[in-house]
C-alpha cells in the first residue's frame, strides 16, 4: 500500500496500491532496486525493470541514491516534464510518484517571456518619451530594435522630399545616419509600411531580396526580414526594419506581435516629436516678429533700446519699441515705446498688433493725435479687451540739435537729460489707448542739444520693488538721479545703466515688463575708427 500525491494537498488519509494509482508510480526498496512499478510507470520509464538500479531518468536516479529522507525531484522524461513526489513506506522503501507538469512549465516559461516583454516594452516607453527631438526617437528606436529584436534595424521617416531620413543601428549597436539610397519599393512591403498600411507577415518576404543599401556593412547574409509600419497620431511616422542573420530563425508570429507593439510606441514618439518640431518652428517664427528690434544710429540720431520681460522663461511681453526710419511719405524717424495691460503672450500678441498698425499709419506720424486716435479706434473695434499705453516721438536732425516731437498717451513722459546734469520732464500727456471713445493729448516739442538724451521707459522701471526688503518701488526721484549720472554717455550705455541699476534694485523680486528707449543726440563726429559711440575725443 501506498499514499498518493493527493494526501499532501489535502491532508486527507488515502492510500492505493501501486497497480491501481492514477499516477505513473515505482518503488524503491531499501537496498536501492526497483521494488514495484504500474503500467503507467514501465510506459514512462521503459528501462525500469523490477531487481534492478534505476538509471533513468538520471535526476530521479539520483534522488533515489540519497539518505533517509527523499524529498520532490523534477526534470524532463523525454519531451515532458515530470515531477516526482516521494511516500516512505514500510521497512525503508519509498514509492515515487510521478505528476506531468508539462502544460505548467509551459505556461511557466510563457509567462517568464511575457514578463521579459512587458518589461522591455515599459523600458522602451520611457525611453522614447525622454525625449520630443526627432532624431533623438529615431536612434533610441533602432538601438532598441536592435537589442531586443534582431541583429540589426533601420529607421526610415517619411519626407516631403525625394530623400528619405534613415537611421541605421547595426550588429554592432553602432548608428549611423544617412538618407534611404534607392527606392523604397525596392525592399518588399517598405512602401507600404511607409504608408501605414498593415506589416506583411515576415515570412512572405524574402530576405534575399534586400538590396544593398539595407544591409549594414559587415552584416552577412540576412537570414530573415521583417518590415513594421510605425503609426502616428493620423499619420504614419516612418518605417521600423528588422534583420537577423541567418543562423537565426525566422521571426515567429509571437515576435511580430511584439515588434508590432513596440512599433506602435516608438510610432507615436516620433510623431510628438515631428509634431513638437513643427509648434516649436512655428513659434520661433511668430516669435521673431514680436521681439524688440535692434536699434542703432539712424539719419544722424542714436537709438538704442533694453527689453526684459516680467518672467525669465519668456522672450516677449506686454512692453515693446520700435524705431522706424523716414520714409517718402513722412520726413523723420517715428520711435515708439509702449506697454499693453497684461503680460505674457496674449499681451504680446496685442503688442504686435499695435505695432503693425502704427507701422500702417507712418504717413500720418506727422500729427501724432490723428494718429493716436486712428490707433484707438483700431482697438476698440477689435476683441482684445486690454488697454495700452504708448509715447511717439517723431525725430529729425537739424544740424547738430535733434528737435522732437514728443506725445504721450496715457504714459509717464519722457525724461529729457541735459549737458549741464539737469533731468526735466517733456511736458506732455494723454489718454490711454483701446477704452475711451475720443482721445486726447498734448505734444511737447524738445530740442536736444550735442550729447543730450530723451529717455522713454515704461512703468516696469519706476514700479520695480526692490530695496533692502524687498516691498519698495523703485520710484521716479530714484530714476531721475540714475539719469542725471548719465548725461553726456552714449544711448546704449544710458539704456545698460538704467537697466542694470533696474536690476540691482529688483534683485530676485518679481516685477513687470521693463523696457527702456534713449534718444541722444551726438556729441559730434568720433575721431576713431569706431562708430561714435564710446567715450573719446570728439570734432566738436
Amino acid at each position: 500500500m501506498t499514499s498518493s500525491p493527493a494526501r499532501h494537498r489535502t491532508g486527507a488519509a488515502s492510500a492505493v496500491s501501486a497497480a491501481t494509482a492514477p499516477y505513473p508510480v515505482v518503488v524503491i526498496g531499501a537496498d536501492g532496486y526497483v521494488a514495484e512499478l504500474n503500467d503507467a510507470a514501465s510506459v514512462l520509464l521503459p528501462t525500469a525493470r523490477p531487481g534492478r538500479r534505476l538509471r533513468s531518468p538520471s535526476w530521479l536516479a539520483t534522488a533515489t541514491g540519497r539518505a533517509a529522507r527523499p524529498v520532490s525531484v523534477s526534470g524532463a522524461v523525454g519531451k515532458r516534464f515530470f515531477s516526482a513526489h516521494p511516500s516512505v513506506l514500510t521497512a525503508g522503501a519509498v514509492a515515487w510518484w510521478f505528476v506531468d507538469e508539462t502544460e505548467h512549465q509551459s505556461l511557466l516559461v510563457e509567462l517568464a517571456a511575457e514578463r521579459e516583454r512587458t518589461q522591455f516594452l515599459n523600458q522602451a516607453s520611457t525611453a522614447l518619451l525622454a525625449s520630443l527631438n526627432l532624431d533623438r526617437c529615431m536612434e533610441v528606436t533602432a538601438r532598441l530594435a536592435t537589442e531586443y529584436l534582431a541583429d540589426a534595424a533601420l529607421v526610415i521617416a517619411p519626407s516631403a522630399t525625394n530623400k528619405l531620413p534613415m537611421v541605421v543601428c547595426d550588429q554592432r549597436g553602432r548608428l549611423s545616419y544617412g538618407t534611404v539610397a534607392g527606392p523604397p519599393d525596392s525592399v518588399p512591403g517598405l512602401t507600404e509600411a511607409l504608408r501605414g498600411f498593415p506589416p506583411v507577415p515576415s515570412q512572405w518576404i524574402d530576405p534575399a531580396a534586400a538590396p544593398r543599401w539595407l544591409v549594414p556593412e559587415g552584416f552577412g547574409e540576412v537570414g530573415s526580414l521583417a518590415i513594421t509600419p510605425l503609426p502616428g497620431h493620423g499619420v504614419p511616422a516612418g518605417a521600423l526594419i528588422l534583420l537577423r542573420r541567418v543562423r537565426k530563425v525566422a521571426f515567429t508570429e509571437g515576435e511580430e506581435v511584439v515588434a508590432r507593439l513596440f512599433a506602435a510606441r516608438a510610432g507615436a514618439a516620433m510623431s510628438a516629436a515631428r509634431l513638437y518640431a513643427e509648434q516649436n518652428t512655428i513659434s520661433d517664427t511668430l516669435m521673431r516678429e514680436l521681439l524688440p528690434p535692434t536699434l542703432r544710429q539712424v539719419e544722424g540720431v542714436q537709438f538704442a533700446g533694453a527689453y526684459r520681460p516680467s518672467k525669465d522663461t519668456e522672450r516677449v511681453g506686454g512692453d515693446f519699441y520700435d524705431v522706424h526710419p523716414p520714409g517718402d511719405d513722412f520726413p523723420e524717424t517715428l520711435a515708439v515705446l509702449g506697454d499693453v495691460a497684461g503680460k505674457g503672450l496674449e499681451a504680446a500678441v496685442l503688442t504686435g498688433k499695435i505695432r503693425n498698425t502704427l507701422h500702417a499709419l507712418l504717413p500720418m506720424a506727422d500729427d501724432h493725435t490723428r494718429m493716436l486716435r486712428l490707433l484707438n479706434n483700431a482697438m476698440r473695434t477689435s476683441h482684445h479687451t486690454r488697454f495700452a499705453t504708448l509715447v511717439l516721438a517723431s525725430v529729425r536732425r537739424e544740424e547738430r540739435d535733434v528737435v522732437l516731437r514728443v506725445t504721450a498717451a496715457g504714459h509717464p513722459a519722457p525724461l529729457i537729460m541735459r549737458s549741464d546734469g539737469s533731468v526735466e520732464e517733456a511736458d506732455t500727456n494723454g489718454t490711454l489707448i483701446g477704452v475711451l471713445p475720443a482721445v486726447t493729448a498734448r505734444t511737447a516739442h524738445v530740442r536736444l542739444a550735442p550729447g543730450e538724451t530723451c529717455l522713454l521707459f515704461t512703468d516696469g522701471v519706476t514700479e520695480a520693488k526692490g530695496g533692502p526688503l524687498g516691498d519698495t518701488m523703485f520710484g521716479e526721484q530714484r530714476l531721475r538721479r540714475a539719469a542725471a549720472e548719465c548725461v553726456g554717455m552714449p544711448a546704449t550705455a544710458i539704456v545698460e545703466r538704467i537697466q542694470m541699476i533696474t536690476a540691482q534694485w529688483l534683485d530676485a523680486g518679481r516685477h513687470d515688463d521693463i523696457a527702456v528707449m534713449a534718444i541722444t543726440a551726438p556729441r559730434g563726429s568720433h575721431l576713431s575708427a569706431v562708430d561714435g559711440t564710446t567715450r573719446g575725443r570728439y570734432t566738436a
